[in-house]
């Protein structure tokens, strides 16, 4: 009989990670348990300990790991072509264009109840995303097309949104996330960055109508 073949622990928890996006791509974040993830990645369900607490350490990884593969500021950056009010909004043009990390970012909205999991997901947003839209914001301020005096204070703001929007953080109704929205929508323009409106107000009014109702029903 073969011996089984060894592998490195960096290609293990590679495995894992895209054994796990693929079952919850297909079945379901809820509808996946560990031993499902480690039947598909070809290991023992103990292994999957050694890289990951929990599940849903796992998802918030592998979130912040689909969003690095295909981070929408790099591919931006250096453009002469687009002023950086345009490169905003080319940012979030390819953000909402990114379907997989989107189903699996609505996949884990529950998950946030959790206080350690939000706080782990909101240090990761301000890590990464913080510094990128500074450098964004300060640039618009340089060439003119974002007029504002708070480059920083919006850098900071504008990755929390996401955990202002979600019922699991602050619940909501579908109609009271609609107004929190157009409330942000118009707080944003009056400081000089008009980027929720047309294409990115229908999609995120829909992602709100698709994840208000969730919320409500798993707490009835």
């Amino acid at each position: 009989m073969a011996r089984p073949v060894k592998k490195a622990p960096e290609t293990w928890r590679k495995e894992i990670l895209e054994a796990a996006k693929t079952l919850f791509l297909t079945k379901g974040y809820q509808e996946t348990s560990v031993a499902d993830i480690m039947k598909l990645a070809g290991g023992a369900k103990g292994l999957f300990y050694s890289f990951f607490p929990s599940k849903e350490e796992l998802m918030c990884v592998l979130g912040e790991q689909l969003f690095l593969e295909n981070n929408p500021f790099w591919a931006v950056q250096g453009r002469e072509d687009l002023t950086a009010l345009e490169k905003v909004r080319e940012v979030m043009r390819a953000d909402r264009a990114d379907q997989e990390r989107n189903r699996l970012s609505r996949q884990a909205v529950s998950i946030l109840r959790d206080p350690a999991i939000l706080m782990a997901a909101v240090d990761a947003n301000r890590r990464i995303l913080t510094p990128l839209w500074r450098e964004l914001l300060e640039e618009g301020q340089r060439d003119g097309s974002i007029q504002t005096r708070y480059a920083r204070e919006l850098s900071e703001l504008l990755p929390l949104l996401d955990f202002w929007l979600l019922p699991s953080v602050f619940p909501a109704t579908a109609g009271e996330l609609r107004q929190k929205y157009r409330f942000a929508a118009e707080v944003l323009a009056q400081m000089g960055l008009p980027i929720l409106e047309g294409e990115v107000s229908d999609f995120v009014e829909g992602v709100l109508a698709d994840i208000a109702p969730e919320e409500k029903e798993e707490k009835e």
